[in-house]
C-alpha cells in the first residue's frame, strides 16, 4: 500500500465506479481531508504554518491514498457559521493573487491585484501535490469554495473579488453589480476571464504531476451549475493540449437538498453527491457507474461519519472520504475516538480492496441477506453485517468449494470462517457480537 502514485487517473474502462491507474488497474480512493492542507488557517496573522509532512505521515500510517487540497477563498472565516460551540475568527493565507496595493483592502492590508498571481501560493500548491504523490496519495485540487460565501457572515466583504479588496479592472470592470450571490455565474465576462486565468494557472502548475485531480467548487449552490459545467469543459479543453489529462469533479451543495441529476448530467468525471430522496448517510444506494462517486462526509454531515458508514459505502461500490477535524485547531467538533475509528476503517477497506483486486468488483446487494455485498461473482464476495449475527450469501454462481474469512471492520484482524460448497445459498454466523465483515473466496 506504499510507494508513489501511478496516475494520471482515468475512469476505469470496464468498471466506471472506480478510476484506473496508468496500467489500467482499478484504484479505490479513500482518505481523510482537512481544511488547512493548502492555506494556513489560524487565529494569528499570519497563521501558524500547517505541518503538511506530518499530516502525510498521519495519512500513510492509516492506509489512506486520497485527500482534497482545500482552497479557502475568504481572507477570514468566522467559525460561528459552523455552529462551533466556541466560535473563533480565523485568518487564511496565502491566496492566489498578489497584494501590492496601492490602497488598503477592507482587512487593512494592501489590495489584491487580480491580474497578478502570488508565486508563494502556486509554489506551495505544486510542492504539496508533488510530495503527496511521492507518498502514494492522490490529491484533488479545489479551485473555488462556495460554502463560505453562502454562510459566513460578512463573507463577501472578506473575498478578494469584492471591489473594496481589489484594484479596479479599468475597461474590464463589470458594468453590473457583482456580489457573493452571482460571483460564480456566467453573468460577468470580465470576472469569468479572471476566474479562467486562475484555473489555467492552477493547471499549468500541477498538470505534469500524475496524482492530481480537480474539483471545481466546494458546495456552491444551484445558481452555479452552468458556471461549473463551463469550467469543467474549460479545464478539459485546456488540458487536451497538455501531456497528461486529469479527472475533474463536481460536488454537492450539501444538506440533502441537492439534485442528483445536475451532477450526473455534468461533464465531470467524478461527483460527491448528497441529493434529496437518497440516504447516503445510513443506506447508501449502490453505485451504477454513471460517474465515479467520491462519497464525502463533508456534504453529508459537515463533520460526521462512522465505521458502519465506511463499510456500507465500500460494499455499495462507492469511494468514501472523511472530512477530518484532524488536530481540531480549525474546528473542534465531535468524538475523536469515533473519528479515529472511521479513519482506521477506511484503511482496512483499502487493504482489502488491494488484496482482492477491484477491476471486476461491483455492488450486488441481492447476493447477501444484509444487502451489503461487493462481488466479482464466482470469484470473491465481500459482505458487511452492520448488526453482526447471521448472513445468508447466494453462491449459485460458484462451482466448487469456497473459503470464508471474518474480518474486524476496525482493525482488519482476520479469523478463519471455514469452507462451504458453492452452487446454493450458505449461511454464516459472525464469531463475535457487533458488526462484522465476511470475505468469501472461491477455493
Amino acid at each position: 500500500m506504499t510507494g508513489p502514485t501511478a496516475g494520471p487517473l482515468q475512469v476505469h474502462a470496464t468498471n466506471p465506479r472506480y478510476f484506473a491507474d496508468r496500467h489500467g488497474r482499478a484504484v479505490y480512493l479513500i482518505g481523510s481531508h482537512t481544511w488547512d492542507t493548502l492555506q494556513d488557517l489560524g487565529q494569528t496573522d499570519p497563521p501558524v504554518p500547517f505541518d503538511f509532512d506530518a499530516h502525510l505521515d498521519f495519512l500513510v500510517a492509516r492506509g489512506h491514498n486520497f485527500i482534497r487540497l482545500w482552497r479557502w477563498e475568504l481572507v477570514r472565516w468566522d467559525t460561528g457559521a459552523n455552529q462551533e460551540e466556541m466560535a473563533k475568527e480565523l485568518v487564511a493565507a496565502p491566496h492566489p493573487w498578489a497584494r501590492p496595493g496601492p490602497g488598503l483592502a477592507l482587512d487593512g492590508k494592501p489590495r489584491f491585484d487580480l491580474r497578478q498571481f502570488d508565486p508563494a501560493f502556486f509554489g506551495r500548491l505544486r510542492s504539496r501535490v508533488e510530495v503527496a504523490g511521492r507518498r502514494g496519495i492522490y490529491v484533488s485540487v479545489m479551485l473555488f469554495e462556495g460554502w463560505g460565501l453562502r454562510f459566513v457572515e460578512g463573507g463577501w466583504e472578506a473575498h478578494p473579488f469584492h471591489p473594496g479588496n481589489r484594484l479596479p479592472l479599468g475597461v474590464g470592470e463589470p458594468t453590473g453589480a457583482v456580489d457573493g450571490k452571482n460571483l460564480f455565474t456566467l453573468d460577468s465576462p470580465a470576472i469569468n476571464a479572471l476566474q479562467e486565468a486562475y484555473v489555467r494557472q492552477v493547471v499549468d502548475t500541477v498538470s505534469d504531476l500524475d496524482n492530481a485531480l480537480y474539483e471545481v467548487a466546494n458546495e456552491s449552490d444551484f445558481s452555479t451549475t452552468l458556471w461549473q459545467y463551463h469550467l469543467i469543459r474549460q479545464i478539459k479543453a485546456y488540458e487536451a493540449g497538455k501531456a497528461q489529462q486529469h479527472p475533474v469533479g463536481m460536488t454537492s451543495i450539501g444538506y440533502g437538498v441537492d439534485d442528483l441529476g445536475r451532477l450526473l448530467d455534468s461533464p465531470a468525471d467524478w461527483i460527491s453527491p448528497n441529493p434529496d430522496g437518497f440516504d447516503y448517510k445510513n443506506d447508501p444506494p449502490a453505485a451504477t457507474g454513471a460517474k465515479v462517486i467520491l462519497l464525502d462526509t463533508d456534504h453529508l454531515w459537515g463533520v460526521g461519519g462512522n465505521v458502519q458508514w465506511v463499510w456500507k459505502s465500500f460494499t455499495r461500490g462507492l469511494n468514501p472520504i472523511f472530512m477530518d477535524p484532524y488536530l481540531r485547531q480549525v474546528l473542534d467538533m465531535g468524538d475523536e475516538a469515533e473519528w479515529e475509528g472511521c479513519r482506521r476503517a477506511l484503511g482496512v477497506t483499502r487493504r482489502l480492496a488491494e488484496e482482492v483486486g477491484m477491476d471486476g468488483m461491483v455492488p450486488r446487494p441481492e447476493l447477501a441477506s444484509t444487502g451489503y455485498c461487493l462481488s466479482e461473482e464466482g470469484r470473491v464476495y465481500l459482505v458487511y453485517l452492520p448488526e453482526g449475527g447471521e448472513v445468508r450469501v447466494d453462491l449459485l454462481g460458484v462451482r466448487g468449494r469456497v473459503r470464508a474469512e471474518w474480518l474486524d471492520p476496525r482493525t482488519g484482524k482476520a479469523r478463519d470462517g471455514g469452507e462451504a460448497e458453492g452452487g446454493g445459498r450458505v449461511t454464516w454466523t459472525a464469531p463475535e457480537a457487533g458488526d462484522a465483515v465476511l470475505c468469501v473466496r472461491v477455493a
